[in-house]
């Protein structure tokens, strides 16, 4: 029987406790603003409820995104402890997402969309990316996927 890895919302409360643990200050902080993300996401809307496995990943590559663009942000404005602080808690997020497709690689996905739908254009936008988007989930980002998509549909 195949064994099946633990929810990232598991892994990243274990970590939390070994972070603690451990005395590791921005893991510990980063791990908890993202548990803490998680569970604000589990109870917005009108009902409260557990989110998916998807939907956790989701969570997280937002939270890292954010930690991404406070870094640059807080460089440009001349403040390089923040941005170490903010560049500290990314690295710490990177650990619990996929590995990142390589524009090769996205290119090859968006062209076998763009064949599987037998569109072309750049009217056919919208139609790539809804079927593009879950394939590569948390593996590249929007404006990338966007990117290939563009270059499929061109070429």
């Amino acid at each position: 029987m195949e064994q099946r890895p633990d929810p990232l919302k598991i892994v990243l409360r274990r970590d939390l406790t070994e972070s603690i643990r451990a005395r590791d200050a921005v893991s510990t902080s980063t791990l908890r603003m993202t548990l803490t993300a998680i569970s604000n996401a589990e109870v917005a809307g009108k009902r409260q409820r557990e989110l998916s496995e998807a939907e956790v990943l989701a969570v997280v590559v937002k939270e890292a995104k954010k930690r991404k663009e406070a870094s640059v942000a807080y460089a440009q404005a001349g403040r390089p402890e923040l941005a170490a602080t903010e560049e500290a808690e990314h690295e710490v997020l990177q650990r619990y997402l996929p590995a990142q497709l390589d524009d090769t690689e996205l290119d090859r996905l968006a062209a076998g969309v763009v064949q599987r739908l037998g569109v072309s254009g750049p009217g056919q936008m919208g139609r790539v990316m809804k079927e593009l988007q879950p394939e590569v989930a948390g593996r590249a980002e929007g404006a990338r996927v966007a990117a290939a998509a563009r270059r499929a549909l061109a070429g």
